[in-house]
């Protein structure tokens, strides 16, 4: 039995990274900030709330705000070349797990950030809550250890792929935000950012060594963006919110005003006038943004209004609306006004009935 002598030992001597962690972590700063990075998520929640409001008020602080987050991806788009600025002055390169929680709080950050404005124009009854769905389920994951960093992160398709759907949302909210680009041009850019960023996991997935592998990675990377946008129709167009809607038979053209909603109508009542579908949408400032009033009769579309809608500082929406003044010669039976983008996004939707025996009356 040997007695190791103290003066033999040897220690390592820690590397200059480790050193600059051990002194961040030993800071005043850096323990408030280990200490409290489970707000992250709700800081960023908040921020996204107050973000939303502030764009509904039309306030440019909302601009800013979404500016300073898309910076962050900046940032770490080119990753690689900051830490190798980085490694310079540190002496070796970062950590990948400093850069895997710099990931993270970035994810966290965009997730909670964009979450509010699909929570609050997602269309409940159609198929828009399967991709808000994905944002929450995604969001939820970005806050739990063990999820991300044994699943997520340790699997880098899977980490890229994340990485790329996360950009992918922050570019459908941040886009009209900044840009004043529409929701179609929204959706089109970030299909086409997603289907590049998404190469590197396709890449991992294949490992082929042929130089044909860049072609199937092209065309992997093709068809990702084009389904992005086939599937536009499932997603909701994040800054735009019908803020009211109606359906009347009688509309005050001159200010902007419907009548009362009503769901419930006779054959009788349309004769008169037919019926006004009125929606008040709310835009961000400086969008200007094609919308389409689609009248369905039993499932089947009649007609297709096109209107022109911009954001403005109104807090109830710009107003518009549309009139039929004959729903057909058989109009009995269940009728759907939905307001559509030009891309066919859903924005909102009215159900209503037509009798032959008298209805119910206004507000049933």
């Amino acid at each position: 039995m040997s007695r190791s002598d103290p003066a033999l030992e040897t220690t390592v001597p820690a590397s200059r990274t480790d050193q600059l962690i051990a002194r961040v972590l030993d800071s005043r700063a850096g323990q408030l900030a280990y200490r409290f990075r489970r707000l992250v998520p709700v800081a960023s929640f908040a921020i996204g709330l107050g973000s939303y409001f502030l764009i509904q008020r039309q306030n440019a602080l909302a601009q800013w705000l979404t500016a300073l987050m898309l910076l962050g991806w900046v940032a770490l788009l080119f990753e690689g070349l900051l830490c190798r600025i980085l490694a310079r002055f540190v002496g070796e390169r970062v950590p990948q797990i400093l850069v895997r929680y710099a990931a993270q709080v970035l994810h966290q950050e965009t997730l909670f950030f964009v979450l509010p404005f699909f929570l609050t124009t997602t269309t409940w009854r159609s198929a828009q809550c399967v991709f808000t769905g994905l944002i929450v389920i995604a969001a939820v994951a970005s806050t739990i250890d063990p999820l991300y960093y044994d699943v997520i992160a340790r699997r880098r398709w899977l980490f890229l792929g994340y990485h790329a759907f996360t950009l992918f949302a922050a570019i459908l909210a941040g886009g009209p935000i900044i840009l004043s680009l529409t929701t179609g041009n929204s959706i089109a850019l970030a299909s086409a950012v997603m289907g590049v960023c998404a190469l590197p996991s396709f890449n991992d997935v294949l490992r082929a060594r042929h130089w044909s592998r860049w072609f199937v990675l092209a065309g992997l990377s093709i068809a990702l963006g084009g389904g992005a946008w086939m599937a536009r129709f499932w997603i909701p167009p994040a800054t735009l919110n019908a803020k009211h809607m109606a359906i009347t038979t009688r509309m005050d053209t001159a200010n902007r005003q419907p009548g009362p909603d009503q769901h419930h109508f006779t054959v009788a009542q349309l004769r008169t006038n037919g019926l006004y579908a009125f929606s008040a949408i709310k835009a961000p400032r400086g969008l200007h943004q094609k919308v389409l009033h689609v009248w369905s009769h039993d499932g089947k579309v009649v007609s297709r209004i096109p209107l022109h809608i911009r954001g403005g500082t109104r807090n109830n929406g710009f107003r518009t609306w549309s009139h039929k003044t004959s729903l057909g010669p058989n109009p009995v039976g269940y009728w759907r006004v939905a307001v559509v983008t030009d891309d066919g996004q859903l924005i909102g939707a009215e159900r209503f009935t037509v009798d032959r025996a008298r209805g119910n009356g206004p507000g049933d």
